[in-house]
């Protein structure tokens, strides 16, 4: 498969060099030129097929002339070995749980899939590739765990200071080997702009080989359309209602994987790009311009995004055509107070916990659905509850259990290396470890 940068369409890649590259030297995302359409017979099959069988299909369709089908499908196997189940809420409400992984974010999909097809990629690498992540929260720990050990990748997590939950930061600071944890003074878009800088940046790549593991990479946001497929194949298995997808959304790489499944053939029939307080992107929807500006603290952290990458991509796919983009799009964002009682009513009439990110999801799929009672809904609960313990745990008349494998990254030492937002003193530090 071809791909090119989404400012330079005249650029043309092998998936390997896209995938071990992150992004463009000269700037801008890599996209597929075509993206593959699924026959017919493929959906038909989608509700009595598992994820795994699912995720192999759609990654040939991507990798499969780069990586011999025997090798891609154990790297499929190895890495998507988990469920993502839907779970009834209420009326035609269902919430898709992406928290069964082993760290219990929805990152661990896309991340645990990428790590193994880097690692196939640098097989006959003679120097080491140096991944740069940054995270506003669970991108860091499915990241660290997804690359934990693998010979030849070393992975730089970059993390704002005092804005993630002391169990995320625990998951990411704490393994050691090859993964090294850099506490920025700063937000989120401080952390983006140093990775993005670092990618540019001609000195640094004449001596390091740079790669990201963020959603700004392609093998990212391919394996986070799986579970699209799959979420729409269970949907089926109740009801023959038109699929409506709500996506708890911050750098908006979750819901460009649905944008592109939508475009292979799934047929869903709205998204909803649900936010918090860091609402550029419905602002964007609502008024027709898109005003990045510094994010805002909010209790869904993992969406504290002023100015998402993946945004460049949805525009992209669309060719900039705003018209079009509403057709498919629509977008709701929530404050604080609000998700927080939602986490509170739902919890009161289904007995269901919510996470901050999935309550947002919820609440915007509920508004939708007011207009559309004949939809089946789907929101995303992106994280299992017990990683925002103490926004979750006064809200809900019921003991949230930590699961063993956050419990024990709470008990380990936090080791991280305190910088400042300023991209020379990254690259002081990257030039004086590793070149």
């Amino acid at each position: 498969m071809q791909l090119y940068s989404t400012t330079d369409t005249s650029i043309r890649v092998s998936m390997r060099e896209a995938v071990l590259q992150g992004m463009p030297d000269t700037g801008g995302l890599y996209m597929p030129v075509t993206l593959p359409e699924m026959p017919a017979e493929f959906f038909t099959a989608l509700p009595d097929r598992t994820l795994t069988d699912i995720a192999y299909d759609i990654a040939s369709e991507f990798f499969g002339d780069e990586i011999p089908a025997s090798a891609l499908e154990s790297l499929v196997t190895e890495a998507i070995n988990f469920p993502a189940p839907i779970k009834p809420i209420k009326d035609n409400i269902h919430t898709l749980e992406l928290f069964h992984g082993h760290t219990l974010a929805f990152k661990d999909y896309g991340a645990r899939f990428m790590a193994r097809i880097m690692g196939y990629f640098t097989q006959d690498l003679q120097e080491d590739l140096t991944i740069l992540v940054a995270t506003s929260g669970d991108t860091g720990s499915a990241v660290a765990s997804g690359f934990l050990g693998i010979e030849g990748i070393r992975v730089i997590i970059l993390y704002p200071l005092n804005k993630v939950s002391l169990i995320q930061e625990k998951q990411f600071t704490t393994l050691g080997q090859n993964i090294t944890a850099l506490e920025i003074d700063g937000t989120f878009d401080d952390c983006q702009r140093l990775v993005k800088s670092a990618f540019t940046d001609k000195t640094l790549n004449e001596q390091i080989r740079l790669s990201s593991a963020n959603s700004i990479n392609i093998a990212r946001l391919i394996p986070q359309s799986f579970y699209y497929f799959h979420a729409w194949g269970q949907v089926r298995h109740k009801t023959d209602r038109p699929v409506i997808i709500s996506v708890p959304s911050g750098n908006y790489g979750n819901l460009t994987a649905g944008l592109m499944a939508k475009i292979m053939g799934l047929p869903v029939q709205k998204f909803i790009a649900a936010s918090n307080a860091n609402d550029v992107v419905p602002q964007y929807l609502h008024t027709g311009e898109f005003s990045p500006r510094p994010s805002v603290e909010t209790i869904s952290n993992a969406m504290d995004v002023g100015d998402p990458s993946n945004f460049e991509r949805i525009l992209d796919l669309y060719d900039y055509d705003i018209t079009r983009i509403r057709r498919d799009i629509v977008g709701e964002s929530y404050g604080d107070y609000v998700t927080k009682a939602a986490i509170r009513n739902v919890y009161k009439e289904s007995g269901y916990i919510l996470d901050p990110h999935g309550a947002v999801g919820y609440l915007a799929l509920e508004k939708h659905l007011k207009g559309q009672p004949d939809a089946a809904g789907i929101f995303f609960e992106t994280a299992h509850p017990a990683k925002f313990l103490e926004t979750v745990q006064p809200l809900v008349d019921a003991n949230i259990v930590i699961p063993d494998r956050l419990q024990q990254s709470l008990e380990r030492e936090k080791k991280s290396i305190p910088l400042s937002n300023k991209f020379s003193e990254l690259k002081e530090f990257l030039l004086g470890r590793f070149s």
